[in-house]
């Protein structure tokens, strides 16, 4: 398949892939990743293994793009949890002794 990553062509296959993978050890995964053969990678440790470009040349996005469109499970961001409710000091002390809080 061919596909642009920072601006450059690549022909890239998934076997290609698995095989410049193959004994690589991932890194700590902190944001978008994907799974190859049984090991999750960080997207831009795939990206500069398989372009052999500086990580600053691309966006996590072009090689996430790639790594769907070959067929492999990609994860994004966590989504984050969402807010708790604010209550207001009375609704506290009274949510602390049990009272129904008034909404």
């Amino acid at each position: 398949m061919r596909c642009v990553i920072a601006r450059f062509p690549f022909d890239l296959t998934k076997s290609g892939v698995l095989e410049s993978m193959k004994g690589i050890k991932p890194e700590q995964a902190l944001g978008e990743t994907v799974i190859i053969g049984r090991r999750t990678y960080p997207l831009k440790q795939v990206g500069q293994i398989v372009t052999r470009q500086d990580r600053r040349d691309f966006s996590a996005g072009e090689v996430l793009r790639a790594m769907t469109q070959l067929g492999f499970t990609c994860r994004g961001l966590p989504q984050p949890a969402a807010p708790a409710r604010v209550l207001n000091p009375m609704q506290k002390a009274s949510a602390m002794l049990g009272a129904a809080a008034a909404a």
